[in-house]
């Protein structure tokens, strides 16, 4: 009985140390990426608390601040709610970090979905 409570407790304490160690992407991104309207050049600006993530992303036209925005371990999510012309999109992005680069899909607004790789400013 003994055991298998210390075996449970690893594997908390395990999970939990692995969860605290998402990956630090404070800073600047840049991606270039075709979308339904033409080539895009985007900036964000990430800040990271924990698992809290905030920041802009910042387009040719447009810069908002982003939201619901979290990372856990490697995975990254977070929306954009985008003014396209009078119109108001929620763009979610989900992706995955590995390094210096960030695999992203958006979903504009479940119109459409869109893959671009973000790359860090160095």
């Amino acid at each position: 009985m003994k055991l298998r409570w210390a075996v449970a407790v690893m594997i908390l304490v395990a999970g939990w140390a692995f969860s605290a160690f998402a990956a630090d992407i404070s800073g600047q991104w840049t991606a270039t990426f075709n979308t339904q309207v033409g080539e895009q050049h985007y900036t964000y600006t990430f800040k990271v608390d924990g698992e809290k993530l905030t920041g802009t992303a910042k387009s040719d036209t447009a810069t908002t601040e982003i939201q619901n925005g979290t990372i856990k371990g490697d995975d990254v999510s977070f929306v954009e709610n985008l003014d396209y012309q009078g119109q108001k999109l929620a763009i979610t992005y989900t992706g995955k970090v590995s390094g210096d680069e960030i695999k992203f899909t958006r979903d504009v607004a479940g119109a459409a979905k869109e893959e671009l790789v973000a790359k860090r400013v160095k």
